[in-house]
């Protein structure tokens, strides 16, 4: 684990993956500065290269620069779209290894989560520019994740769903966005490939694909044994992914696969795409996970 944040303390700023507009950033570096911290803009932070913000070089040098200095104690990424698995083709394990520190952020950034935990660091799923510019940085999910940056384990609850399978157990917690971390497989930065999976809560979630696209990446799961050992299974916000191939919803064609497994599972819990539902969590944390009539627990246990 990370060290945690204090008041005063400088966080980097970076663009990964697709190109974001500078006055994004800007909003997003005024609310970290409300929240006691020190924003400091990546060199590349605001360019664009196409549809990236930056060349695959630049945008890995920049993580790199921000890994490598030592006052920068945290690294936040202001957007997801795509790219990110290009920095993991010149990012070598060994300098996230050497360099711990928190890397922040969601949706393609979850191919520099699964890289972390591959290199036996924890990360965090969470939001990035965009609610900052909304809300400056005091709508709900955002203090959340203020709060978690300062140290304070979070525990969530979300409400029942009809689909929901009882149970409790605990698990080292890993997931995002399924597409991403689907086309990781077999890579040195798959998670899967550092965490037995019979230790595993794994959480899920997605934006703009069918539901024949999340089937076939659930059977990817369940062909590499995945889906049989995991020990619960954390169903996040699917966004925009319509039901089709006989079923209705997202929902309901997982519920069709996942019942059969006799493991703790929960639908519609407050992580994905739905901005104002991603709950920032900790991947690579122990976690007690807890389904029941009530609704479902997600415990963060370890410090």
């Amino acid at each position: 684990m990370p060290a945690f944040l204090n008041e005063g303390d400088k966080v980097a700023l970076i663009t990964p993956a697709s190109r974001i507009d500078r006055n994004s950033v800007d909003s997003m570096a005024a609310a970290l500065s409300g929240w006691g911290l020190v924003p400091v803009y990546a060199e590349h932070v605001a360019d664009s290269c196409g549809s990236f913000g930056g060349s695959d070089a630049e945008r890995t040098e920049d993580l790199l620069r921000a890994l490598r200095d030592p006052e920068i104690k945290a690294i936040m990424c202001t957007r997801g779209g795509y790219g990110a698995a290009h920095i993991l083709c010149n990012l070598p394990l060994d300098s996230l290894r050497r360099y711990p520190k928190w890397i922040t952020g969601y949706s393609d950034i979850t191919a520099l989560h699964s890289a972390q935990i591959c290199a036996g660091n924890m990360s965090i799923h969470a939001n990035m520019a965009t609610p900052f510019k909304h809300g400056e940085g005091t709508d709900t999910v955002s203090l959340m994740l203020k709060d978690l940056l300062y140290g304070q384990l979070p525990t969530y609850h979300s409400v029942p769903h009809e689909y929901d399978s009882y149970g409790e157990a605990e698990g080292i917690l890993i997931g995002g966005n399924m597409s991403v971390y689907g086309g990781l497989a077999g890579s040195e930065y798959d998670f899967f490939n550092a965490i037995d999976a019979k230790e595993i809560i794994l959480f899920i979630e997605d934006v703009g694909e069918s539901c024949r696209s999340v089937n076939r990446m659930l059977h990817l799961l369940m062909l590499r044994g995945i889906t049989d050992k995991v020990k619960g299974i954390v169903v996040g916000r699917f966004v925009d992914c319509p039901g089709g191939n006989s079923f209705e919803s997202i929902n309901e064609m997982l519920h069709f696969y996942l019942k059969e497994l006799k493991i703790p599972v929960a639908y519609d819990f407050p992580i994905g795409h739905d901005e104002s539902y991603n709950y920032p969590v900790i991947e690579g944390c122990k976690v007690k996970f807890t389904v029941g009539p009530d609704g479902s627990t997600l415990k963060f246990l370890e410090k």
